[in-house]
């Protein structure tokens, strides 16, 4: 719970410790199946109801699901707090699954996988995750294979919420403006009767096989101008006091207008528009990626470029000038997004989720503050290596796919 009280708003959450990665191939897709089907309508309220009710208190009573968890959120007036949590807790409490609506939905889901599939933005990073872990869960597509999404049941969606959707899994999120004793008076009368236990036998995920970082060299064409480039390197989990030092050197490498990446292929050399930096974490693993979309034509330049590139990011230290602005970068985009109720639920659930503990704003940007110079090139030296990245391309790749993966096998 964070009060808010300058605000007139309030953002209420609900966050389930289960997503994709707690899936198996029989069932890839529950995850993002349920978090749908839990709108399609309740033993007391039709899909349209429900969107009626949601409408009324401001509309923006949403979800998502991602590879470890799955949410349930909504913003709005604080006077409809009530109703919103009321909404949700029937929609989590009494949600129905009847035939009919969760054909029509799963209809609506293979469109979304088709769409995905037609997004070379998202085609490449996913195609690249999924060969990176290979056949563990962690690589699965989070909309799941269209085949087990067409097949699923009742029955499946039923025991799987039984399985993960219990008390002591979930995490409930409120930032904003309200009343302390009225939210947790509603919470046990709209939430109460969820039970703390899996109601059947529960896969645990610390016994799943830790992932291995797989280096791969995968490629899809499409019929597109550009090419999409996508690089991963084996690099920290959520967990690792490292996570820190990564979030800073994403910062200095590809986060901005004026990193490195940006700077260097952008800006000086102009091959190509869009060129950025970001991490993946997850419990027990952790990506590093750098996305680029170029010109056919210009991927081997551009491959070799970012070869140059890192290979100095590894061997020189940042300079002080430039780690202070940075650290002030950070600082003050962390604390402007603070300054959001939906961000703050957010930041809190998935603190409490993968950390045990709301870790407080300030302690992050300290630790953040703390990293030095030294701290990032030796980050970069041990993980940034180009003869050990992943490499996927979506789109135009006749003309360059072989000779960048030639290059790539060194």
């Amino acid at each position: 719970m964070e009060p808010m009280v300058h605000l007139r708003t309030v953002s209420f959450g609900v966050w389930v410790g289960v997503g994709s990665a707690h899936e198996n191939k029989e069932n890839n897709g529950i995850s993002h199946i349920l978090e749908h089907c839990l709108f399609k309508g309740t033993k007391t309220r039709t899909a349209k109801q429900l969107a009626d009710e949601i409408s009324a208190i401001g509309d923006q009573l949403n979800a998502f699901t991602g590879k470890e968890c799955t949410a349930f959120y909504g913003v709005t007036l604080t006077e409809f707090l009530p109703k919103l949590m009321e909404l949700l807790g029937d929609m989590l409490l009494n949600s129905t699954f009847e035939e009919e609506p969760l054909k029509k939905e799963l209809g609506v889901i293979l469109e979304e996988i088709d769409m995905y599939d037609d997004s070379p933005e998202d085609l490449v990073h996913e195609m690249l995750q999924k060969n990176v872990w290979r056949d563990h869960s962690l690589g699965f597509l989070i909309s799941g294979e269209k085949p087990v999404v067409a097949g699923m049941t009742k029955e499946q969606l039923t025991a799987f919420m039984a399985e993960h959707y219990y008390g002591s899994n979930m995490v409930v999120s409120i930032a904003g403006n309200y009343d302390e004793a009225l939210f947790l008076s509603d919470l046990e009368r709209y939430f109460g009767e969820i039970p703390k236990y899996a109601a059947t036998s529960q896969t645990d995920a610390t016994k799943q096989a830790v992932p291995v970082f797989h280096r791969c060299f995968c490629k899809r064409g499409k019929d597109v101008e550009q090419l999409y480039m996508n690089l991963a390197f084996d690099a920290v989990c959520e967990c690792d006091d490292a996570r820190h030092t990564m979030i800073v050197a994403n910062a200095v490498l590809g986060g901005s207008n004026n990193s490195r990446l940006f700077q260097k292929i952008r800006e000086e050399s102009g091959l190509a528009y869009s060129v950025y930096s970001y991490s993946s974490m997850y419990r027990a693993a952790g990506l590093f990626h750098i996305d680029v979309i170029v010109n056919p034509a210009n991927a081997v330049l551009v491959y070799q470029t970012l070869k140059d590139i890192l290979q100095d990011f590894r061997s020189e230290e940042i300079g002080e000038q430039e780690l202070a602005a940075l650290y002030t970068q950070l600082r003050t985009e962390m604390i402007m997004g603070s300054e959001s109720a939906r961000n703050r639920m957010e930041h809190n659930a998935k603190s409490l989720l993968m950390h045990g503990r709301v870790v407080p704003l300030e302690e992050t940007i300290k630790r953040l503050s703390g990293v030095t110079a030294k701290e990032i090139r030796l980050f970069a030296e041990r993980y940034l290596d180009m003869e050990k990245c992943s490499v996927c391309l979506v789109g135009d790749i006749e003309e360059s796919a072989a000779k960048l993966e030639k290059y790539w096998d060194g």
